[in-house]
């Protein structure tokens, strides 16, 4: 496993597709997600986690899986500026330093379906420069099916508000607004490049995935939605803050909660 401290030192080529995984303090979970991306259909791949500062095991951990699967490209690099947008600005600009014609992102407490990766070169394949997934709430964090169509039928309901919203219309735009799941998303590394890439935010700042999908827009048209492309992600944030909080959250931090970083 190669490790950086800056993208001034890419270390080795990097395969095609470079997973950029920002990371703050994911001991309890990120081993289920790189667990996920040791099982996916779809093997040319090199992941990135991007260490934003961790003061638990989470870089021992990242570490330890490394060394116990040498199968896999894994690297561990560090971001001291923390934000999610930071994190994966610098997750994604590590892949494409390093050579990968491709970018995914996920995130720490996620799980990836064992043919994630293989549907989104297929999307790729079919002309797309940017993919947005399907997020799907995880089945074990003590959720009942139906809290868990609750959070399905919410996010559609977002999806539909994001295209009426009027912070995402306007001139310059190529086509509709279309919401893109931070930790469920592909993208070329010439697009990414050539639209700024995510903001380097704080979370609490500003929706890296609303602003890069909203860059995008303005230069092409090969973007969509596949649901075949799919992530479980955690509901951490729902449990702890409930559902309408967390959607006002999402919306334009409407709701402002004293702890942000669920853990």
């Amino acid at each position: 496993m190669t490790e950086a401290t800056n993208l001034a030192q890419p270390g080795r080529a990097s395969r095609g597709l470079c997973v950029a995984i920002p990371a703050l303090n994911e001991e309890k979970l990120v081993v289920q997600t790189l667990q996920s991306l040791a099982r996916q259909t779809f093997t040319d791949f090199t992941v990135v986690v991007v260490d934003n500062g961790s003061t638990d095991r989470t870089c021992e951990i990242v570490r330890d899986f490394a060394a116990t699967n040498p199968f896999m490209d894994i690297r561990l690099i560090h971001e001291p500026v923390k934000g999610t947008g930071a994190a994966a600005d610098t997750g994604m600009r590590f892949g494409a330093s390093c050579g990968a014609r491709w970018l995914a992102r996920t995130d720490a407490d996620c799980l990836a379906a064992p043919d994630w990766l293989e549907k989104i070169m297929a999307a790729f394949g079919e002309g797309l420069e940017l993919v947005a997934g399907q997020l799907v709430p995880r089945e074990d964090e003590g959720t009942t099916a139906a809290e868990r169509r609750l959070m399905l039928l919410a996010v559609e309901v977002a999806s539909f508000f994001g295209r009426i919203r009027p912070g995402n219309k306007g001139r310059g735009y190529l086509g509709p607004y279309q919401m893109l799941p931070g930790c469920n998303m592909a993208i070329t590394s010439e697009l990414y490049l050539r639209s700024g890439g995510f903001p380097r935010t704080r979370i609490e700042d500003l929706h890296e995935d609303r602003a890069l999908s909203n860059s995008v827009r303005k230069l092409t048209r090969s973007y969509g939605l596949r649901r075949d492309v799919v992530v479980y992600g955690s509901s951490r944030r729902v449990k702890a803050w409930g559902l309408k909080n967390t959607l006002a959250w999402y919306a334009d931090h409407r709701y402002k909660p004293d702890v942000v970083d669920i853990r």
